[in-house]
């Protein structure tokens, strides 16, 4: 049975990008547009694995992330940041997440910046996903 994906990237190109590579490469994918949506599809599928933007309106993929860090159920969700953000200025801004909350924020299980190479990505996937017979 293929592992399932959620994605969570607010640009529409990316989502077409990202389904097209998960699913010839054997994987379930599941889009969505939103932080919002993403944590509702998480719940809906409880996906193997979680891929997401930093840079979204309305609520930003740190606001998801921490909701999905925080939810007993789901924490144990490997997640893949994707950004054009660099991974210092995220690190910088998870730290300044983690002084107004009581619980610190882990670091993301991987994290790819922007344009995206799928192979790094599947590889990344991969590492994170070991394929079970």
């Amino acid at each position: 049975m293929a592992k399932t994906i959620v994605f969570v990237d607010d640009d529409l190109d990316m989502r077409i990008f990202l389904s097209t590579v998960l699913k010839t490469s054997g994987y379930a994918p599941v889009p969505a547009r939103n932080a919002v949506e993403g944590m509702q599809k998480v719940r809906e599928s409880s996906p193997d694995l979680v891929i997401m933007d930093v840079m979204m309106p309305k609520a930003g993929g740190v606001t998801m992330f921490r909701e999905l860090k925080s939810d007993e159920r789901l924490k144990h969700i490997p997640v893949i940041m994707l950004t054009g953000v660099s991974e210092k200025a995220f690190a910088h801004h998870v730290r300044m997440v983690n002084l107004r909350i009581d619980e610190h924020l882990p670091p993301p299980d991987a994290y790819l910046e922007k344009p995206l190479n799928p192979e790094v990505l599947l590889a990344a996937i991969q590492r994170l996903l070991p394929k079970t017979e």
